[in-house]
């Protein structure tokens, strides 16, 4: 024999409509005690033993999703559907309630659901994030278009829920407002589409250092999302910059240099062109003692010497025929000590030349690349190579231009050379 509550009130002498509501209010809170006691069973001894099988498991993916507590916030759906059943059974004895309370339990399933959702694509990002492909091809951007996906779908139900309408009808009606949708997510739109450019195009990777100098930006990528690119500079600043300005401003991305072994070095000596002549006998027996150039210095003569005696050049005069010059040797210097550096890319463009002369001297660039690409280590592969070579110049009785200071104008003064 089944109790009745409500009549067992009556006979009590409480009347029929209060009766009615308290034996209502008994279901209701029997009804979220049992929905309760599920969901702490669920939670307590089902999500920790899944938990527990999914941690010990030979496979490290699932690990993520114990990380990103999809297991706990599949737990939410286990009240959720207990609740609705509960009230489906329990509808006679509810009446016009159990409507409400079944739209209540469906907008809560939906909730839960979106939550699910979010704990699996956070998860599946991380789980991607363990590919190499993941640095090439980032799909942060496409994660975070299914999450606003999945927000407004949820917003659509939950509407349809509560007015009881069809989830097709909202949306012809959200139709009307699509300029308004399209103003409102303009930023979301944009993201969306670079986010798919960069993507197809290879653009940029978490991990390049770009320069972007519209935004101060130069650093290594951190993060990229739909809608933002997170730079962290090496001052270790953070700077963000919108996702769809890496398609339409310009940027510079250094992962060539990364990927080619080398880092590039291009820096020049400006010589004064005072300084330059033709080298005398006594000039040339100094430098052959160099022992990076005395094979060159050598042949160069030998050389020399075969083509002035061809053409029966009249060498009482230095003006005549080939000669050697300090600057020509000074190069021939830079080009075998360079060649003799441990630290320089002997495989990559290898450049030693003139400039056109200018008011500051005549500019010998170095165009080589280092084979170090660290940041520290490269500076200082190029400051010792700057070093020595500055140093060298007034060997080979050359001077490095540079604008008079006070130290000049106090030797002009006092007579001094």
């Amino acid at each position: 024999m089944v109790f009745n509550f409500k009549a067992w009130l009556i006979e009590q002498g409480i009347p029929s409509g209060l009766a009615q509501l308290l034996d209502i209010g008994v279901i209701i809170t029997a009804i979220i005690a049992v929905s309760l006691l599920c969901y702490l069973i669920s939670k307590h001894i089902l999500v920790r033993l899944l938990e527990a099988i999914l941690i010990r498991s030979k496979n490290r993916w699932d690990d993520k999703l114990v990380e990103r507590d999809l297991i706990k916030k599949l737990s939410l759906l286990v009240p959720v559907a207990v609740f609705y059943m509960a009230v489906d059974i329990l509808q006679p004895q509810l009446g016009s309630a159990a409507e409400l309370l079944k739209r209540a339990a469906m907008t809560l399933f939906v909730i839960a659901g979106v939550a699910v959702l979010n704990a699996f694509f956070s998860a599946s990002n991380d789980i991607y994030k363990t590919y190499e492909v993941s640095a090439r091809k980032p799909i942060r951007g496409y994660i975070d278009a299914l999450r606003i996906i999945s927000y407004l779908l949820a917003v659509i139900f939950i509407i349809s829920i509560l007015t009881d309408k069809s989830p097709w009808g909202i949306l012809s009606v959200l139709g009307g407002f699509t300029v308004v949708l399209i103003l409102v997510f303009k930023d979301t739109i944009l993201g969306f589409v670079a986010s798919l450019q960069i993507s197809a195009h290879d653009m940029v990777r978490v991990g390049d250092w770009i320069e972007v100098p519209k935004y101060g930006a130069d650093g290594d990528v951190i993060d990229m999302s739909i809608h933002t690119v997170k730079v962290r500079n090496w001052d270790k600043t953070i700077s963000t910059i919108p996702t769809y300005h890496l398609v339409t401003d310009t940027f510079k991305n250094w992962r060539g240099m990364s990927e080619s072994g080398g880092r590039r070095i291009k820096r020049a000596i400006n010589i004064d062109v005072n300084s330059i002549k033709f080298c005398s006998d006594e000039m040339l027996e100094r430098f052959n003692k160099f022992g990076l150039i005395s094979e060159y210095i050598n042949n160069k003569k030998d050389e020399i010497a075969e083509y002035n005696e061809k053409f029966e050049v009249n060498t009482s005069e230095v003006i005549n025929g080939r000669r050697q010059t300090n600057i020509g040797v000074f190069r021939a210097y830079i080009v075998a000590y360079l060649k003799n550096h441990p630290k320089i890319h002997q495989n990559m463009t290898f450049l030693v030349r003139h400039l056109a002369p200018t008011p500051q001297g005549l500019p010998i660039e170095i165009y080589v690349f280092s084979n170090d690409q660290a940041w520290a280590r490269y500076e200082a592969i190029q400051a010792d190579i700057f070093d020595h070579l500055l140093a060298a110049v007034p060997e080979f009785d050359l001077r490095v231009f540079q604008d008079p200071t006070g130290y000049d104008f106090m030797h002009f003064k006092t007579g001094q050379q």
